[in-house]
């Protein structure tokens, strides 16, 4: 098994010991639903609320050895946790809040992706939503592929609807351009 797949599922059993809500995404649901690329990190959303981060912050670090010093106070500024698994591959952790989040955790389901290895992973119309809301190259890059790969299979409406509150929050009318352009491939 790879790394990048060993470190998933060793987090996945973590919190699934916890009942914790939460999906993989970023280079490993890419992996699933796009154009097949490397990735060297594990992304995962958990469900932790706001006002509770703590109660996923503090077993997360005793768990897992962290990649900052100030790791805890980081997240709880940006709300990415920094990790590292025990093999050494870093794991990004997502406290997620924004009912979009609980949405796509509650759509998320397994994928193998090598014997024995079954992953929970975002959908690839949340996985969209999330590519084209980070707007940068490699992630608009992803899109496209998971737009290419899914061809007729995509909930575009439902993509939109997530989509356009997140791309006025951002205050980018770029996202919802690009989003009409992956509507055509």
């Amino acid at each position: 098994m790879t790394p990048v797949f060993a470190a998933a599922q060793e987090l996945q059993g973590f919190m699934e010991s916890r009942g914790w809500g939460f999906c993989m995404i970023g280079g490993l649901a890419v992996l699933r639903w796009g154009e097949p690329r490397l990735t060297r990190d594990v992304d995962v959303t958990v469900l932790a609320g706001f006002g509770n981060e703590d109660e996923f912050i503090q077993p997360l670090l005793e768990r897992y050895k962290a990649r900052l010093t100030d790791a805890g106070e980081f997240a709880r500024r940006s709300r990415v946790l920094l990790l590292e698994a025990t093999n050494g591959t870093p794991l990004d952790v997502a406290l997620g809040g924004l009912a979009y989040e609980a949405l796509a955790v509650e759509r998320s389901s397994e994928f193998e992706f090598e014997p024995g290895c079954r992953l929970r992973t975002c959908s690839a119309e949340d996985l969209l939503v999330q590519k084209l809301f980070a707007f940068r190259v490699r992630d608009l890059a992803d899109a496209e592929g998971v737009a290419l790969r899914m061809r007729g299979r995509l909930d575009w409406a439902y993509v939109e609807e997530q989509l356009r509150p997140l791309a006025e929050a951002k205050d980018e009318p770029g996202i919802m351009a690009q989003l009409a352009k992956l509507r055509l491939t």
